[in-house]
């Protein structure tokens, strides 16, 4: 372990939400660096920073280099971190990441508080800065006495309105194999008093138009379990617990059109190699027995059931190109060149929380809170920015020994204790909820 004027930092994974939390955590003197990355260039750009190269699928590796540091921050996919926190509970180091906690994480609860560490999760944006407001408008509705009767929180990380030019109205801030996969969980919500479920082949059918401010057409679905969070944000009360994503009109109906032609399949095709043309490809995937271009896109429009024939020819526009391996990572490597943002251009992270509250009068009232947050083309992007210093805070505070965050076991913010220091650094940068009363 390091000395107390010392702290040291293992960042695993460099990826476009990084740069912000590395930024954020390179202003403390104390902090030194270490950035699994093969871009020597990344950890150059920072004070008392340096990059190694670290396979993080050999254990031996892994768990010496967790070992060395005071805290690892793992921004690297959700389906390593049991992996990651393993090695840290050998190593007695703290571990943050921004994801959900799954059931994975959670069984190692009790082996993170016999190694004395803190596991501390879902400190993003979505997971994240969620928290920090739902958290903050539910605790102040109780202390005046009020019950909150329903409650929705959606989040879209999206290309700003002039750049969303193209048939997804999406461009990928962040992995497009995680974006795209996200898009085909499974949901569980609380709707009126019942639990209601829509299977991950559903989901973007479920997909409605969805008002949080003028000047944006966003359609909004249910994501992951939000029954849980009736428990987590203690609303025992409330009869509805809503949780979801907000997309461009139209994306989903794209995203599932994706789908329905077998393009987010992840298994390996024997049959799919190098060099085989868009329509080859199709051609064995929806089951046709002829490379027509007119009798693929009659198929295509069979297998898809559009909702009307402009939809159909809109979408159907936009084909994939072989790269190589399975048919999602194949359209993904493709999706990344073509969607991408480009120089100049900026994203948009909106996140809304909608509490429908009933005072102990019998008055309702119905409140939001809302982040409108764009990003700037030539520092961050709106997704990097409140993924990478939420989580630079909150690993700051970890390291800053801070009562609320310093606590054996495995952690999310939905506590005041928690959410508040984390919410008051992250306002001083700039990213900020804003509450209004709307009926």
């Amino acid at each position: 372990m390091a000395t107390n004027t010392t702290r040291k930092i293992l960042i695993l994974g460099s990826g476009m939400v990084a740069p912000a939390c590395i930024e954020y955590l390179s202003r403390h003197p104390g902090n030194q660096i270490t950035i699994v990355s093969s871009a020597q260039t990344l950890a150059a750009g920072f004070p008392r920073a340096s990059a190694i190269a670290l396979d993080v699928a050999s254990e031996a590796a892994l768990e010496q280099h967790v070992a060395s540091h005071d805290v690892v921050i793992s921004l690297i996919p959700y389906t390593h971190h049991p992996a990651v926190i393993r090695a840290a509970i050998k190593g007695s180091t703290q571990v943050v990441t921004t994801s959900y906690v799954s059931d994975a994480i959670r069984a190692l609860d009790n082996s993170a508080k016999t190694a004395g560490i803190t596991v501390l999760n879902e400190v993003g944006v979505d997971p994240g800065v969620d928290h920090l407001y739902a958290v903050k408008k539910i605790d102040g509705i109780h202390a005046q006495g009020g019950k909150v009767r329903k409650f929705y929180s959606y989040c879209g990380g999206i290309p700003a309105p002039e750049c969303a030019d193209n048939p997804l109205g999406f461009k990928f801030s962040w992995s497009p194999r995680g974006a795209l996969l996200s898009q085909r969980n499974s949901a569980r919500f609380l709707k009126d008093g019942e639990v209601q479920e829509i299977s991950s082949h559903d989901l973007m059918a479920t997909a409605t138009p969805y008002h949080v401010m003028d000047g944006y057409g966003f359609v909004a679905y249910p994501n992951r379990d939000s029954v849980s969070f009736q428990q987590f944000y203690r609303i025992p009360e409330t009869h509805t617990v809503v949780r979801g994503s907000l997309r461009y009109k139209g994306n989903p109906a794209f995203v599932q059109a994706l789908a329905k032609l077998g393009w987010l399949e992840q298994d390996k095709k024997a049959w799919l190699k190098d060099g085989m043309t868009w329509a080859e490809i199709q051609q064995i995937a929806i089951g046709v027995s002829v490379t027509d271009e007119s009798c693929l896109v009659s198929r295509i429009k069979q297998v898809v059931q559009f909702p009307n024939e402009a939809e159909s020819d809109r979408i159907i526009a936009d084909k994939a190109t072989v790269v190589s391996g399975n048919l999602l990572d194949t359209l993904c490597t493709r999706l990344e060149k073509l969607m991408s943002f480009r120089s100049g251009q900026r994203d948009l992270v909106m996140l809304q929380h909608k509490f429908v509250v009933e005072w102990a009068n019998g008055n309702i009232e119905t409140f939001t809170s809302t982040l409108e947050l764009l990003g700037e083309p030539n520092r961050y992007s709106a997704m990097a920015l409140s993924v990478g210093v939420t989580c630079g805070i909150a690993t700051q505070l970890l390291m800053d020994g801070h009562p609320a965050v310093c606590k054996p076991g495995v952690l999310a913010p939905y506590t005041k204790e928690i959410c508040d220091p984390i919410r008051e650094l992250l306002e001083q940068e700039g990213v900020v909820m804003v509450e209004k009363r709307v009926g």
